[in-house]
């Protein structure tokens, strides 16, 4: 019988040696080519738009490798912005909802039993009328509401002849029904109760921004980066954009007719940017644009200022600042934002001048 060649015990484990750092780089190529090629794949940009919620249009814009998984977010979004807008609305009754317009109805007659994110807002928009000494104020509804009432009968492209102001002797008398102490929250029972039956609450400083911020909060938890959701004007950033660039957004000079040019870009990375304007929702009176932000105190608009952008971390923040600093003089504005820590402000002044927090120039951004 014949017998196979016979090799020395050194040689096979010298062999062995050379096959097994054969097989290491094999894999080691491999693995280098398998990552060459996942880092070669880029993510891509998304857009997807809504229009049924906060009287406004929504839009987000997100990075991802797979479609499939923006849809997925964009749906989330909006059954949250559904949720949000439907509990929110003092205008509109929904079906199986109490909402703030349910609040609203009831009261000095009742509590009402509400959703937690409801109480929620409220006991937000208490802690805030603390921080802005009564500037930002939901009890205002009364008053806020008969503007309203103004803004819808003299509105339009053109003055209407006939526009006039609401007289003084009625803001004054529903003045007296904006004691945000008549709030009765029972978070055991999960109820709101307005203690003055001619009291309203009117959220509309801060419910947009609020929502905005809870949604965004909701979707970091779930791991999302590089988006930006913008409500209606709230702009929430998670993250940067998909290549690691800051977002940008821009700042406009703008007068009562929506007309204008940019002045400022500014940079964002999980940042919010809120801007409050005169220059969106007026009405003219003898060739004056009376704009919707009130001040608690006059009872009337100021006309100090066309825009004020706030930047922070909290959408909600940002939204309720920009109306309390709007009823601010430059002065008061600018020390109350400076006391602030992580927060900046941008004003732009009725007579064309840029104002900016101390540190606000960190966040402008120059190509």
């Amino acid at each position: 019988m014949k017998r196979g060649i016979i090799f020395p015990s050194f040689f096979l484990k010298t062999e062995v040696k050379k096959l097994k750092k054969i097989v290491s780089c094999v894999l080691l190529i491999s693995l280098i080519v398998s990552c060459l090629c996942s880092c070669a794949k880029q993510k891509e940009r998304y857009t997807e738009t809504f229009i049924n919620y906060f009287d406004t249009a929504s839009t987000i814009v997100g990075f991802e490798y797979d479609m499939e998984v923006f849809n997925a977010n964009c749906e989330f979004i909006e059954k949250e912005l559904k949720e949000y807008n439907n509990l929110y609305d003092i205008y509109k009754s929904y079906e199986g909802i109490n909402n703030i317009r349910t609040i609203n109805q009831n009261a000095g007659k009742e509590p009402v039993k509400v959703d937690k994110k409801i109480i929620d807002l409220l006991e937000y928009c208490i802690e805030l009328y603390t921080t802005t000494n009564g500037k930002t104020n939901v009890a205002m509804g009364s008053v806020l509401s008969i503007w309203h009432n103004y803004r819808e009968i003299y509105g339009g492209e053109d003055e209407d002849p006939e526009a006039t102001l609401p007289p003084m002797e009625d803001l004054k008398e529903a003045a007296k029904h904006t004691d945000i102490n008549n709030i009765v929250i029972n978070k055991e029972n999960n109820t709101v109760f307005l203690k003055d039956k001619d009291m309203s609450l009117d959220v509309g400083a801060v419910a947009k921004g609020y929502a905005t911020e809870q949604i965004a909060k909701a979707l970091e938890a779930k791991g999302v980066t590089n988006y930006t959701l913008n409500i209606g004007g709230n702009i929430r950033t998670i993250g940067p954009k998909g290549d690691g660039t800051p977002w940008i957004t821009a700042v406009a000079m703008s007068d009562t007719t929506g007309n204008g040019e940019n002045t400022v870009r500014v940079k964002l990375d999980g940042q919010a940017f809120v801007t409050s304007g005169t220059y969106q929702r007026y009405y003219m009176v003898d060739g004056v644009a009376y704009h919707h932000i009130i001040d608690p105190q006059t009872l009337m608009p100021k006309f100090d200022f066309i825009s004020i952008s706030i930047c922070c971390k909290d959408s909600g923040l940002a939204d309720a600042l920009s109306t309390a600093i709007f009823n601010m003089s430059e002065g008061e504005g600018m020390a109350f934002i400076n006391s602030l820590d992580g927060v900046e402000a941008m004003w732009i002044t009725s007579d064309g001048r840029l104002l900016y927090s101390e540190n606000f120039n960190r966040i402008i951004y120059e190509e």
